[in-house]
This record gives C-alpha cells, sequence and structure tokens, in this order.
C-alpha cells in the first residue's frame, strides 16, 4: 500500500494500518459507551464515567494518529520530538473531557452539537500537534486548503456524531455516534496527510530505524487496545452488576424474607397469569386462602420466636408440596394463598389433601410439639367470579365460613354467602345508626340471693330494637359490634347509662355490667370507670363488672394489670362464664375475683346429667375454698333452683326469679324505688367521697392515668 505525498512516496505497513482501525472502532466504540453511561448516572458515578470516557477518547485519537503515522515507511529518516508528542496527547485528553462536559450541561439542546464541536477541534488539535512532533530530513510544507477541510470536517463530523449520541432512542443514536466518530478520527487524519508536503534533505549517516517503529506501532496499539478492553470490561462489569442486583433486589421485592415464600406482589403476578391462561384456554383456576388457626396462641405461649420457626417450618412443608401448576404465597401474618392450576376436580381435592397434610401435621419444636391447623376457603375461576378481586374476595368468604364451622377445615364458595355477608353488612350500617340516633335500651335482670331470697343487683343488658325488625337478639347484634369496633361506643354508653340510673335508685342494689375483650384492651377502661362513678354519682361497691376468661386471656399480664387498677376504685370484679373456655386454676389465683358466674349450659342439664351436677358441686366447693361467691345463671325452674340451694349456692339469675325488663318496668313493680335525680346524685357523691377516702382513691386514681 502506497501513499504519495509531496515529493516523496510513502509505503505502508498494511497491519499498521488496520491496527490504528482497530484501535479507532474498538475504543470509540466504548468512548460512546462511557459517555452513554455518564449520562445516566449521577453526582461522583457520572464524574468517573466521564473520566472513564475521556481517558478512552484520549487513547482513541492520540493512537489512532500516532500508530497510522509509524505505519508509514517513509523514504527519508524520521524521529519524534517527545515533549511534543505527550503534549499531544495530554491534548486529545483535555480537548475530549471539554468536549463531553458541555455536551452534557444541559444548557441548551444545541449543547451536545456544540460539545461536539470542541471534541473534533481537539482532534484536528492534537493531530496537528502530532504532526509537528514527526519530525522527517525536508522541507515540510502544508496544503491550507486541506487543513481547513479537515478542520471543518472533524468539527462537523464529531458535532453529528455527539448529537445522534444523545437523542432519546439510545441504542440508534449510539451505533449511529460511534460510526460517526470512527468516520470523524479517520477522515481527519488521512486528509491532515494530505495536506502535507515534503521535500527531501538526506544528510549522510543520519538513518532512522523503521523495524523499531513498526515494533512501537504494534506496542502501542496493543496498550490501546488494553485500555479500550479495560474500559469496555468496566461497562460490562458495571451492566453485569446492575443486573445482578436488578434480579436481588426483584427477588426480595417479591419474596417474603421470613419464609423464603414468594410475597403479596409475586403473588398478585401469579394470579394475573393464571387468569390470563385460563381465559386464553378456556381452563379453571382454583384460589385458596388459607388462615392458621392456632398460631396465635403458640405466640401467646411460646414467643414470637417460635411462632416464626413454625411459620418457617410450614412454608417448607407447603413448598415440598407443590407440583406443576401450583404456587404459594404469604401473604401476611399467618394468612396465606396458593393457586392450582385445575385439570380436573380430583386434581384440586389431591391440591388440597396435599395441603392439609403439611399444615395439620405435628411440628416438633425442640422441647415441645405445635400442630397449627387451618381454615381454608377455595373458589374458582370462572365459576365463581370473573375478576381477581372478586375471586380472591369470594375465597375469603368461603375461609371465614371453614373457621367458624369446628368441623369443617376447608369450605368451598357458595352464592348464598354473599347474601349472608350483605346482610351483615347491611345489619352493622344499620347498628352503628341504631348507637349515633339513641335506639339501643338497657333492659335489667334481677340477681338474687338463693338462701334469703332477697334481691343482690341487677345485670345491665343491651337491647335493640329495630324499627322495621323488631327486637334484634344480642347474640346477633353484639358480634357484629365487635367485629366493627362500634363495641367500644356501644360498651361506654351501656356503662355510663346503667351507673346513672342505678344512682337513682333508693335500694342499694348493685349494677352488673359485661365487659368485652375490645374494652379491656383499652388501657383508657380504669380512666372511664373512674370518670363514669364520679360523673354519675354511684358507690364503687355498687358497680360490678363482668368479663370472660377468654377475653383476659388474649393478653393475660396486662389485662389483670388493669383489673388491679379497677378493683382499687372499689369496683367488683366478677369471672362469667367459668366452666366454658378456658376455666384455669391460675386465672382464679392470679387475681382475686369477688364472683364466679357458672354458666347457664350446666344448670341446663343440672337435673338430668350426672357430670353437669358433678361439675357445678366441684365449682362451688371451687369458689367456697377461695371464698369466692358463685351465682348460677340461667334458672328456669324450682328444681334447679331448689338443687342449687342444697350444694350451696350463694345467688342465681334466670327467667324463674326475673326476666330482663326496661327500668321503667322493674320501677313501676315496685321492686326498685327511683329517687329524684338531684338528691340521688347529691347523696352518691357523699358515699362516693367518704368511700374515697376509706379505700385511697386517689392512690388508684395515679394508677389509673399512669
Amino acid at each position: 500500500m502506497m501513499t504519495v505525498v509531496g515529493c516523496l512516496v510513502y509505503e505502508h505497513n498494511l497491519w499498521l494500518v488496520v491496527a490504528a482501525l482497530v484501535v479507532c472502532a474498538v475504543n470509540s466504540w466504548g468512548v460512546m459507551q462511557l459517555f452513554a453511561r455518564a449520562r445516566a448516572r449521577t453526582r461522583l458515578q457520572k464524574t468517573v464515567w466521564y473520566f472513564l470516557a475521556t481517558i478512552l477518547a484520549g487513547s482513541a485519537i492520540w493512537s489512532t494518529h500516532f500508530i497510522a503515522l509509524l505505519a508509514y515507511k517513509a523514504a527519508v529518516p524520521i524521529s519524534f520530538d517527545p515533549g511534543l508528542t505527550v503534549i499531544s496527547l495530554l491534548v486529545a485528553m483535555i480537548g475530549a473531557a471539554c468536549g463531553f462536559a458541555l455536551a452534557a450541561t444541559g444548557w441548551s439542546r444545541f449543547a451536545p452539537i456544540v460539545g461536539g464541536a470542541v471534541f473534533g477541534l481537539s482532534l484536528a488539535a492534537t493531530h496537528y500537534t502530532g504532526m509537528i512532533a514527526y519530525r522527517m530530513q525536508g522541507i515540510v510544507t502544508l496544503d491550507w486548503h486541506y487543513v481547513a477541510a479537515s478542520i471543518v470536517l472533524a468539527v462537523t463530523i464529531a458535532a453529528c456524531a455527539f448529537h445522534f449520541a444523545t437523542r432519546p432512542s439510545a441504542r440508534q443514536g449510539g451505533t449511529t455516534g460511534f460510526g460517526l466518530l470512527v468516520l470523524t478520527i479517520v477522515t481527519l487524519h488521512f486528509t491532515g496527510m494530505t495536506a502535507i508536503r515534503v521535500e527531501p534533505m538526506l544528510i549522510a549517516g543520519n538513518y532512522s530505524n523503521p523495524a523499531a517503529f513498526q515494533m512501537l506501532g504494534f506496542a502501542v496499539a496493543g496498550v490501546a487496545l488494553i485500555i479500550g478492553c479495560a474500559g469496555l470490561a468496566s461497562y460490562l462489569i458495571d451492566d453485569g452488576v446492575r443486573a445482578e442486583s436488578y434480579e436481588q433486589l426483584q427477588q426480595m421485592a417479591k419474596s417474603d424474607s421470613l419464609t423464603g415464600l414468594p410475597n403479596r406482589r409475586a403473588f398478585n403476578e401469579r394470579l394475573d397469569h393464571e387468569i390470563y391462561l385460563a381465559q386464553e384456554g378456556q381452563g379453571k383456576v382454583a384460589f385458596l386462602g388459607i388462615d392458621l388457626d392456632r398460631f396465635k396462641e403458640i405466640n401467646d405461649i411460646r414467643g414470637h420466636a417460635a411462632g416464626d420457626e413454625v411459620l418457617k417450618a410450614l412454608a417448607q412443608r407447603m413448598i415440598a408440596a407443590l407440583r406443576e401448576g401450583e404456587f404459594v404465597a404469604r401473604l401476611g401474618g399467618d394468612e396465606f394463598g396458593a393457586i392450582h392450576r385445575m385439570g380436573s376436580q380430583a386434581d384440586l381435592i389431591d391440591f388440597l389433601g396435599r395441603l392439609e397434610n403439611a399444615l395439620f401435621m405435628s411440628l416438633s419444636m425442640g422441647d415441645y410439639d405445635a400442630a397449627c391447623g387451618a381454615s381454608i376457603g377455595v373458589a374458582i375461576y370462572p365459576d365463581n367470579a370473573a375478576d381477581k378481586e372478586t375471586l380472591i374476595g369470594n375465597a375469603d368468604l368461603a375461609m371465614y365460613r371453614a373457621k367458624a364451622e369446628l368441623s369443617r377445615s376447608v369450605c368451598f364458595y357458595e352464592p348464598s354467602m354473599d347474601e349472608a355477608v350483605r346482610a351483615r353488612r347491611n345489619l352493622t350500617s344499620e347498628l352503628r345508626k341504631a348507637a349515633e340516633g339513641n335506639q339501643l335500651d338497657i333492659h335489667y335482670q334481677v340477681q338474687t340471693s338463693i338462701s334469703s331470697g332477697t334481691v343482690q343487683g341487677y345485670e345491665a343488658l343491651v337491647r335493640w330494637k329495630h324499627p322495621q325488625r323488631g327486637f334484634i337478639p344480642p347474640s346477633e347484634f353484639i358480634p357484629l359490634a365487635e367485629e366493627s369496633d362500634l363495641i367500644l361506643q356501644i360498651g361506654e354508653w351501656v356503662l355510663k347509662t346503667a351507673c346513672t340510673e342505678a344512682a337513682s335508685w333508693e335500694q342499694p342494689y348493685r349494677v352488673a355490667i359485661n365487659i368485652s375483650a375490645m374494652q379491656l384492651a383499652h388501657s383508657d377502661l380504669p380512666r372511664l370507670v373512674l370518670e363514669t362513678l364520679l360523673q354519675s354519682g354511684l358507690p364503687p361497691e355498687r358497680l360490678e363488672l363482668e368479663l370472660t376468661e377468654s377475653t383476659i386471656f388474649a393478653d393475660k399480664e396486662r389485662s389483670i394489670h388493669l383489673l388491679r387498677q379497677i378493683k382499687a376504685l372499689g369496683v367488683n370484679i366478677a369471672l362469667d362464664d367459668f366452666g366454658t373456655g378456658y376455666s384455669s386454676l391460675d386465672t382464679l389465683r392470679s387475681f382475686p375475683f369477688d364472683k364466679i358466674k357458672l354458666d347457664r349450659s350446666f344448670i341446663t342439664e343440672v337435673e338430668t346429667n350426672p357430670q353437669s351436677k358433678a361439675i357445678i358441686r366441684a365449682v362451688l366447693a371451687l369458689g367456697n375454698s377461695l371464698q369466692i361467691p358463685v351465682l348460677a345463671e340461667g334458672i328456669e325452674t324450682e328444681g334447679q333452683l331448689s338443687l342449687l340451694g342444697v350444694e350451696g349456692c350463694d345467688e342465681a339469675q334466670g327467667y324463674l326469679l326475673g326476666r330482663p325488663a326496661p327500668l321503667s318496668q322493674i320501677i313501676a313493680s315496685g321492686q326498685i324505688t327511683s329517687v329524684s335525680r338531684d338528691r340521688s346524685k347529691q347523696l352518691d357523691k357523699t358515699v362516693l367521697r367518704q368511700n374515697n377516702t376509706e379505700k385511697d382513691i386517689p392512690g388508684a386514681v395515679v394508677a389509673a392515668k399512669a
């Protein structure tokens, strides 16, 4: 390969020319990739990537120029000025840095073009500085037309390269920018070399070493390629790290950190996908809502660490039970969701069996065995729902049905469930209106001493007379109140109303009021009781609060603490429904109850069932040994009352002795005499002040407010 320059004929080393082109292409590609990466980063990362792009750009410009010069086999001796050669490299890097900085400022939409133009000028400056450092034995002149053309071409093509490299269409623009950058460097070099004219002036004995220069050219090419590959490697490593980090973040975002199961986000994506496949293939998808039954008990008794271990063990069991087309995720707490791509009903039943085995088999947790069990609700798309939200809601309805029915752990959705839910929601809404519109009333049921037959007090029972439906039993609306938090509002109203009405009775009868678990869960209960007593003027010893052991057991330590604060006010505390639920002797030992109320279920069968009679006898003996009075509920026959009297029961309550009735009816019957409100409040406040002094109530007030 030959090039004519001036009066001399130059031969080229083809392999060095190829090396120069390879270096130019590789490094230019790296420059554009690093430039794009720098523009996508911020702060320190942006600076680092611009620095790497500058190093690579300087290497591409200077190495291509220097290797191409070494590729010429000049007919005259040549040499290089070391200082100017180094300066040409610095010019390339500084010019590239300035061009990148201007292109990335964003001060104008023309900023990339201006930056590219500066880059092109630095390219020209590098070339001609290098040419000055390239010393030949002869008279060197320049054709300024070619010089101007080379500079204009460098500036124009570089400006276009930066313009395309910064366009929104990153992939296509980056490729075009790379091609234009290579064209800029190559065009400048060959146009600039055409501008040179050399008249040889050979001096005897002054010869250059072409072989050494060629080896130097290959060495520079090797170093330049190493620099270019290092820049590309940093780009690829960054891409790999980003992809790996993104995958890890995706995994973390879609995975439950405790159990390793997919989380709610991953579950929603999978269910959307399965529904899509069912729509496309006219198939079916079953969604299973799973709620653990005795997980709270494990948490309460063994602690949250043990509960976490149970969740992890159950998760591993369920994962092991999965087959193709099946999926399980933790949706939160002790709730799980499972998806089954249905082939047949038998396949679904088999999947349910595998899940039941995983959830119901006992877990060995060190020094104890845990058996959670679960309630599972099943809904099928598209049989039971037309969309994902309805499918999940219907499975939840079936799951709650399974939880309510102790004999069933799996329940399939039925349309009648929707009707029941709508009816409950409507009734809850009407109950809220009743609580706010004074539609509720209090009926009182008498509590009588069995030995003397005298009235000891009355239990306040809330009643609801619906404008259209008539009387709605408490067994129907009280659970709704507890589910919707209305029990707090209703409970406070009952407490204040019953205390106010009882304070107006001339007879000093007790008034017994039921306390729900939700009321006891509020730390303000002691303060509410104190304020109610002060406002109503009812002496504390005339107030009796009734609560079940299950109410206490939810948080036993805290519940006992609150009950001690209330008892310090002088209020009586009764343990209701004893004989059912936990009926733990430890509860009786932990707190000095003022009364035990024997559940009505034992009284109903006391005359015919020897076991019930034995239980009643045992409870009465327990109360006698602990010196706690026992009241039997549900007395409906003389035989029941007589038997309880023989066994030594203290008090009784039931239809035989008196049905619940409004206060006005009880007053009309003469059982209660009502005094004037002002006189009652004055007398009862005097008694309350006396009791406060005697029982050191101020200390209890401090405890209640603590």
